[in-house]
Parts: structure tokens; sequence; C-alpha cells
């Protein structure tokens, strides 16, 4: 497709906070406002929380309570959807930062040039331009400077084709955090759309640990077992579950973590989270053909 055609995506972003960094959010819809091309059209969510003074161009939304990561990102995409128009949403977090003006312009054509491309991951780094092992959306974290197709993506930068919601569903709002975002690349591979991780595609965020959330370990057990419910052949989910009880171990996490993430795992063993609808052995084969079969 020509570059007329990528000018002619239009582009949504979607941005979640709690209130409590409005120096950083006004920095990243600054970034925002700066970027190449028509102007995109902006929701902020805040979780619960009222909104510091939003510039006019951006739509603000109070949820009553804090819905978790998923449920806050599905009514961004509804008002967004309600607007009309958008083609591609981005979800950035709302202490990142946008360092290049032709982000949405490559992100643009990036989805333009390719019709199967459905999610594009951004490569995120910190103030030094160095990214954490956990941020390169493949086994081993090899190298975050090289781009290519991947399995899942990254939640902190990111942008989806909204064909693909449309197509696969909105994100899991009963996880609240941790995995929604494997949980919706999963639905999206087994649609047979395609993952791309772009290493020019920069959010430069804070160096951050995620067990500093205090639902961490907990939610982290627990989303793994319904991720493996949901969307495991039968087969697979015992093995990817023994896997992942194994690495949580070894990673030999504080007593209290493991003591959490072993009642969330028990707690996702007990409790359901429908729908099933195991993928495809075709998208498992898939899977493994870019190095990351669904049991590690």
């Amino acid at each position: 497709m020509t570059a007329r055609g990528a000018e002619a995506l239009t582009v949504g972003v979607v941005v979640l906070t709690m209130g409590d960094r409005p120096e950083e959010l006004r920095a990243l819809l600054d970034s925002v406002a700066g970027q190449e091309g028509d102007p995109a059209a902006v929701v902020v969510l805040g979780q619960g929380v009222r909104l510091p003074v939003l510039p006019a161009w951006v739509t603000g939304v109070e949820l009553p309570e804090n819905l978790g990561i998923p449920g806050g990102r599905n009514v961004g995409v509804r008002v967004l959807r309600e607007a009309g128009g958008v083609d591609v949403v981005v979800v950035l977090d709302d202490d990142g930062l946008l360092p290049r003006s032709d982000t949405f312009r490559l992100v643009r054509e990036a989805f333009a040039e390719n019709p199967r491309l459905g999610i594009v991951s951004f490569r995120i780094a910190d103030e030094e331009g160095l990214s954490q092992r956990r941020h390169v959306p493949r086994l081993g974290g090899a190298d975050p400077l090289t781009s290519g197709p991947v399995t899942t993506y990254l939640g902190g930068g990111h942008a989806i084709r909204m064909r693909v919601i449309d197509r696969v569903g909105e994100f899991p709002a009963p996880f609240f955090y941790a995995h929604e975002e494997t949980d919706f690349a999963w639905r999206a591979l087994d649609a047979g759309w395609e993952i791309h991780y772009r290493a020019d595609l920069v959010l430069q965020h804070p160096r951050t640990e995620p067990s500093r959330h205090a639902v961490y370990y907990r939610n982290t057990g627990r989303n793994r077992v319904w991720l493996a419910k949901r969307h495991l052949p039968a087969v697979l989910v015992p093995v990817y579950l023994a896997a992942w009880a194994v690495y949580t171990v070894a990673q030999r996490p504080p007593l209290a973590g493991l003591g959490a993430w072993w009642a969330g795992f028990f707690e996702g063993v007990r409790l359901p989270c429908p729908p099933r609808r195991p993928m495809r052995w075709r998208t498992v084969w898939r899977m493994t053909r870019l190095g990351r079969p669904p049991v590690i």
C-alpha cells in the first residue's frame, strides 16, 4: 500500500492513570501532540480518581472505580469507537514518553504495508536508552534492538488494529492486571493476525520492576492458570502450568510473594474464567516456529 494509504489510517490513543503522575502524564500528552501527521484522538481515563486538568483536545473519562488495566482499556476503546473513524488504537503508559516525533507515522506505515499485521509492540527503554530483559517479547530477552515477528506484545506501549479487537473481542477484564496482553495476543494469533516487535518505535519509560504492584504475585499465579484454561488444548494445560510453577520457584521470590503466587494459582484452578476457546494446533505450531511454543 502507498504512503497515501498510510496517511489515511486514523490513530486513537488510550491512556490509563491513577492520578498520581500528573507531570509525567502531561509530558506524555505533549509528546503525543508533537507526532507527525493528523492529530490522534486521545482518551485519558482516571481509574476511580479525579483527573488533572487536561488539554482541550483530550477526552477525559473519570471511571467510578479502578477497573484494572484490561477493563480500563476496554472503556477507552469503546469511547474511541463511539467517536468513530479510528483505525489503529495506541495504548501508552501514563509515565511513558514518545521521544521521536515520527512514531505514529511509522505505525501507520506498518499497518498500511501489511494487511495481516494486527499488533505492533513498541520497544520500552529507560532514560539511557536501555531495555530491560522483561521488556523484550522473546524468550531470553534476546537483542532488544532487533525487530521481527513475536507471539506477544508489551502492555506499556503498543498499537492494535481496531479490526482485530472487533474480530477477537475485548481485553479480558477479569484478569485486572497481569498477562492480559498474552491473552489477547493468543486470540489474535489464532485468528490469523501477525504481531511484530519494532525496535524503532520507542516508548521511554522509567526503569521499574513488576513486583512493585501489590497484586503482582497473586494475579500472576491466577492469570497463568486462566490463560491455560481459556486457550490451550487440554493436553498442553498441565505442561504449561508445570513449566511456569518450576520457573517461578527457580526465580526464588520472597516467601510472601511465593505464598501469594500459589494462592493465586489455586484460585485460578478453583474459579472459572470463561469462555474456553482452545487455540488450533496450527497456531501452536506457528508459535513454536516463532520461537515461543505455548508451554514456555
